[in-house]
């Protein structure tokens, strides 16, 4: 299941979520968060969907069949980010995958600051693994990642909210040569390396990460066995991107090799 916003360019939110599932071979159920008017280069108008709205739809879709793994992307606003850890605690749903979505890689803020509380105090508390990149882990521990040792020290903080691992991903930082994500469970440091691809990267790395991590869990694997597979996903979606407009590149979500 992915909770998340609604990206109409298909290369972000739970349209690349529902996507990364298919490819990994797993039934993918998603509930809206908000809906955005938005392409690979430009965010419009953003309209949440009601707290009260998130909830039903997680109350219907649990009524069928409970899904094995869940993941957390946008979700708008204070009100819906205590809904959803609300159900998903009222609901029994498996622990969340949090993909706290707080800053673009741009920069930009994508929840005020009510929301990134809630997000620190309701959800990381209660998440099976919290996947920020370097500028969400900032606003998260208050922590400047200048550095590996600042980065672990990060890890260890979010542990301290709650969270049983953290995987802390290293594409925006400064290295020509590789991108490595620091992962932590609370007692080991693992650093996963990957070959840093050219282009600027592309539009929606993070939801296929987290989605993925997601849809692995979903099939029964071991949580760094998951992060691991998730690295592979995207690192082989962005070897095969490419572009549609003007904007950053889309990821091949059905790449092969």
């Amino acid at each position: 299941m992915t909770i998340a916003g609604s990206d109409p360019g298909g290369g972000a939110g739970l349209q690349a979520d529902l996507k990364t599932f298919a490819a990994l071979g797993v039934y993918g159920y998603s509930v809206i968060t908000q809906v955005i008017a938005q392409n690979s280069w430009k965010v419009g108008e953003v309209e949440p969907v009601s707290s009260e709205m998130v909830e039903a739809q997680l109350d219907t879709l649990a009524l069928e069949f409970a899904p094995r793994a869940l993941k957390t992307g946008a979700l708008a606003n204070v009100g819906v980010v205590k809904a959803v850890a609300r159900a998903i605690e009222r609901l029994k749903l498996p622990a969340p995958v949090v993909d706290p979505v707080i800053v673009s890689s741009s920069g930009a803020l994508l929840i005020g600051p009510k929301g990134e509380r809630a997000i620190r105090k309701r959800l990381i508390p209660i998440a099976r693994i919290v996947t920020p990149n370097i500028a969400e882990a900032e606003v998260l521990t208050r922590i400047r990642m200048d550095s590996d040792a600042a980065i672990r020290e990060a890890a260890k903080k979010i542990i301290k909210l709650g969270a049983k691992a953290v995987v802390i991903k290293g594409g925006h930082r400064a290295d020509d040569k590789y991108a490595t994500d620091f992962f932590y469970d609370g007692r080991t440091f693992v650093e996963l390396k990957g070959p840093r691809i050219a282009g600027g990267g592309a539009h929606g790395t993070g939801c296929a990460f987290s989605a993925a991590i997601a849809a692995h869990l979903a099939r029964g694997a071991k949580l760094e066995d998951a992060v691991r597979g998730a690295k592979t996903f995207v690192t082989t979606a962005l070897k095969h991107s490419f572009k549609l407009g003007k904007g950053r590149a889309l990821l091949d979500h059905f790449a092969r090799g």
